[in-house]
């Protein structure tokens, strides 16, 4: 149900954003403001937090339009997935998080890992694709991940000195190795698609998935 509210907030900030970027009069322009407030007040009633806190965020972020592009890492070592528990929630998930500007999909997978875990590794394969609004992720917006294969020798959060300034383990608790048949306790959605993503790599030359 909350899922399904955030969606038709994110649809109505979709539709006001793009009237408020080319709306020619201020009629039409002071619609759009109300929609937009409008789905502010839906995910503050959502969160129970104040409306002007979402409806600030809304307006610093008018350019986005289109779904929000995120990728996941995944590395696999003698049956084992590589994980790393999550500041926010203290729950464990796939290294992983939104792509940047100039960046492939792929670079950013492989940026993510280091900067979650400390490995360095190279994009292999492309596992999937996966919409939140199809598969549970913790997100208010509708979001796009590109889950990739990722291949390394390193271990988690081996480094130089002069590397580890700047990323490894900034943005996580912890990070290992974990049986792929005994998870820890994972942070929303993320089992699914580890789940998927081990049915994908049993299967030679298996094609990417996608929601069809």
């Amino acid at each position: 149900m909350k899922e399904d509210l955030y969606q038709i907030a994110d649809e109505l900030r979709a539709i006001a954003s793009l009237g408020l970027n080319f709306a020619d009069s201020g009629y039409d322009k002071e619609r759009y403001e109300r929609v937009l407030k409008l789905s502010a007040r839906l995910v503050a009633a959502i969160e129970n937090t104040p409306v002007e806190n979402t409806y600030t965020q809304y307006l610093d972020n008018l350019a986005h339009l289109s779904p929000l592009l995120a990728v996941e890492a995944v590395v696999i070592r003698d049956e084992k997935i590589l994980l790393i528990q999550r500041q926010d929630d203290g729950l464990w998930a796939v290294p992983g998080g939104l792509a940047e500007v100039g960046e492939s999909l792929a670079q950013a997978a492989e940026r993510e890992l280091w900067e979650e875990a400390g490995v360095r590794g190279k994009a292999v394969q492309l596992l999937g694709m996966y919409d939140s609004l199809k598969w549970p992720m913790r997100t208010r917006m509708q979001l796009c991940t590109a889950q990739f294969l990722i291949h390394t020798n390193e271990n988690p959060a081996r480094h130089t000195k002069a590397e580890s300034e700047s990323s490894p383990l900034a943005e996580s608790l912890a990070v290992g190795f974990f049986d792929v048949d005994s998870l820890p306790e994972m942070s929303k959605g993320h089992e699914q698609r580890i789940s998927m993503a081990l049915k994908l790599l049993k299967v030679e030359f298996a094609a990417p998935y996608f929601d069809a």
